[in-house]
């Protein structure tokens, strides 16, 4: 069994490829080829745009891939949604594609570009939003530089955003929401039903959430005196509880914890304040719940 596997070439690739090592598949690129290697005899790899990714994958071409949510809507693909694949890392973060227009602009709501034009690289989603409002405006496919069209070359733009405040300080404003999206794990709905295939596609899913999981979380050890361990635990967040185990000397305990790592400048002194010693800060690669 050979499970075809597409990794979006361009923007995303780098940190397609950093995720699938931290779960332990390491796949190497070399010049100008479109076929990575990866250290799995099961897995073939393969260089794809974003936005043709959905069709490959509908089509059996590839059995899954990575690719955005709205990549999926806009190719209207029948495919198999795995995983959101949704990290704290900017490139791996929720976007939103949102309709703007210029500050100097008097549409204030969609029902007031009935009849004008619509400057977007997401055009078929656009055209089913606008549908859905009972706006009837004219839609042009955007290569690039959207922001720039305004005012002069369009009325209005759908563009993706993770914050308004790029928007603004481009002197736009936001109209409204067209939709939300994420980077996803997708598979065809074949290979889905295919036992090996599935059962391969799962065992990634699994790793990959692990990952996710881990991002922005360290792992927290530490030596407490059992009489000063109420005053140590009172001070520690975790996913469940902390684990805490006898050590040789009856009168201590080690105490083990997961944290989020933006927690740890603050939580250190207070914990060695409360008698912890031996405070050991480790990385995290996967947590699996």
């Amino acid at each position: 069994m050979i499970l075809k596997l597409g990794i979006p070439k361009g923007s995303l690739e780098r940190s397609t490829i950093e995720l699938l090592r931290r779960a332990g598949f390491n796949v190497t690129t070399s010049g100008r080829s479109y076929s990575p290697i990866v250290d799995d005899s099961e897995i073939e790899c393969r260089l794809v745009r974003a936005q043709e990714m959905a069709r490959y994958v509908e089509k059996g071409i590839l059995d899954a891939g990575f690719t955005g949510y709205d990549s999926v809507e806009e190719s209207e693909a029948s495919v198999q949604s795995v995983l959101d694949v949704v990290s704290p890392k900017r490139d791996m973060g929720r976007i939103r594609w949102v309709l703007a227009v210029s500050e100097s602009s008097p549409v204030r709501s969609v029902y007031d570009l009935e009849g004008k034009l619509v400057a977007t690289e997401l055009v078929a989603i656009t055209k089913r939003y606008l549908a859905e409002n009972g706006v009837q405006a004219k839609v042009e496919f955007s290569w690039g530089a959207t922001k720039a069209k305004l005012p002069e070359l369009a009325d209005a733009i759908v563009e993706a955003t993770e914050t308004e405040s790029a928007l603004q300080a481009d002197k736009l404003r936001v109209i409204d929401t067209v939709m939300e999206s994420t980077m996803q794990l997708i598979a065809n709905t074949i290979s889905w039903q295919d036992p090996e295939k599935h059962r391969k596609i799962a065992d990634l899913a699994l790793l990959l959430e692990g990952v996710l999981s881990a991002m922005g979380k360290v792992n927290l050890m530490m030596n407490v005196r059992c009489a000063q361990l109420p005053a140590v635990m009172g001070l520690l967040p975790a996913l469940l509880e902390p684990t805490v185990s006898p050590l040789a000397d009856e009168d201590w305990v080690a105490v083990n914890t997961i944290i989020d790592e933006s927690a740890v400048r603050i939580l250190i002194p207070r914990l060695k304040e409360a008698g912890a010693q031996d405070i050991v800060e480790g990385p995290l690669n996967k947590i699996i719940m």
